[in-house]
């Protein structure tokens, strides 16, 4: 997976991946979680609603618009091969926590929405970070695309006859400014450099489909852009304080003849919009693997490369669900993290060199937990989540 994370006033950041040990449907109740039906969750924004499959390659995997995917809430949805009814992830999102300059703990993660949300669709005011229950409503969605569509834009939008695909013309290049959302949402290519969207005057989503821009933000052969936040409502995963989040997100794949055929990437662009700077903030890929047939998995990481995986533990993967003999692996990786704090005296990305430019923090700690409540089982409140990404148990031992 791609992680290419600009974080404004947010600091020292580390990733890390967390594993649970089960399925969502066999997981524990656990009284301490606030229900989804607490009258403190009946203001506000809505959970995400949005579900879309990234499908253009072999891989069919379905992307939720709250922080996490591969799951339709109930059943997992990441089929490889694509026709098949054989899963190898049953869900995944996004953990991020860090500190304010008062101390107080800020934690924004998603689970199996057992206990609620952390994360609602939309972008937030730049100024106040919040958001309305109507634009809540109004950003739940996904915008997809593919390469080849922009690709005839490109070549053929000055020509007579030309009809603009929906998907080009409703790219939403621009916030709401009126709203006070940022000027800039879904990257484009600004052919008259104004700043404003503009598709009938040549604008379009920011492929590099001339092959000279290297600076475009766009991927794959079909991409899911969206954007989510943490100020929606209240945190009732993590019951932790927001930090103030805007996220812009892609998923993207390729379709080719090769590995990469089965692969699927995400892209995101995190902005603190809180007016208070984060300390000692880390952030984490969650993922529940459920290779084939769930009850006979394995979970590893290879530390020199920075991934995470998931293999079965024999050589049959029995059942209807299963993937038979000979059974495949998963893995989850950090392609690009974001830039190390400069001077931290801490080989980031394990190359052999201290501090050097550009140093990227690649995985920093792999964690498994257990599905029960123990201190290495679920986490249950903002600290648990917190001391996962730290590589911590729920009762503060270091693992």
């Amino acid at each position: 997976m791609i992680m290419n994370n600009k974080i404004k006033q947010v600091i020292t950041l580390s990733l890390m991946f967390i594993v649970t040990g089960i399925i969502a449907k066999e997981n524990v109740y656990n009284p301490g979680i606030t229900s989804v039906n607490n009258s403190k969750f009946a203001a506000g924004c809505a959970a995400a609603t949005t579900q879309t499959d990234l499908d253009i390659n072999n891989v069919r995997a379905m992307i939720l618009g709250g922080g996490d995917m591969w799951w339709n809430l109930e059943n997992a949805r990441y089929a490889v091969p694509k026709e098949s009814n054989l899963n190898s992830m049953f869900a995944g999102a996004l953990w991020i926590g860090g500190v304010d300059a008062g101390g107080q703990l800020k934690v924004a993660a998603m689970t199996y929405r057992q206990g609620g949300s952390d994360f609602w669709t939309g972008p937030l005011n730049i100024n106040t970070a919040t958001i309305t229950e109507e634009e809540c409503n109004k950003w739940d969605k996904h915008f997809k695309i593919e390469r080849e569509m922009v690709d005839d834009f490109y070549a053929n939008w000055q020509e007579d006859g030309y009809v603009m695909p929906e998907e080009i013309e409703d790219w939403p290049g621009n916030g709401d400014q009126s709203l006070g959302q940022d000027q800039f949402l879904a990257p484009f290519f600004d052919l008259n450099g104004n700043g404003i969207y503009e598709p009938y005057g040549g604008d379009y989503p920011d492929y590099n489909v001339t092959g000279n821009n290297d600076e475009a933000s766009l991927y794959g052969d079909q991409t899911l852009w969206w954007v989510f936040n943490d100020k929606g409502n209240i945190h009732s995963e993590t019951e932790a304080e927001p930090l103030g989040l805007e996220i812009h997100a892609q998923a993207f794949a390729f379709a080719s003849d090769d590995e990469v055929n089965d692969m699927t990437f995400y892209n995101y662009v995190i902005l603190n919009r809180s007016t208070l700077p984060l300390y000692d903030t880390y952030f984490g890929q969650w993922v529940d693997p459920d290779l084939g047939f769930y009850l006979d998995d394995y979970v590893g990481c290879d530390v020199s490369l920075g991934l995470g995986f998931c293999y079965n533990g024999d050589a049959e993967d029995e059942g209807a669900a299963g993937y038979g003999f000979n059974p495949p692996a998963i893995g989850v990786d950090f392609f690009q993290g974001p830039l190390a704090d400069a001077g931290d005296g801490i080989d980031n990305d394990r190359d052999g060199t201290i501090d050097e430019y550009g140093e990227q923090i690649i995985m920093s700690k792999f964690v498994y937990y257990n599905n029960d409540f123990t201190v290495i089982g679920n986490p249950s409140e903002g600290s648990h989540f917190y001391n996962y990404l730290r590589g911590i148990w729920k009762d503060n031992v270091p693992m």
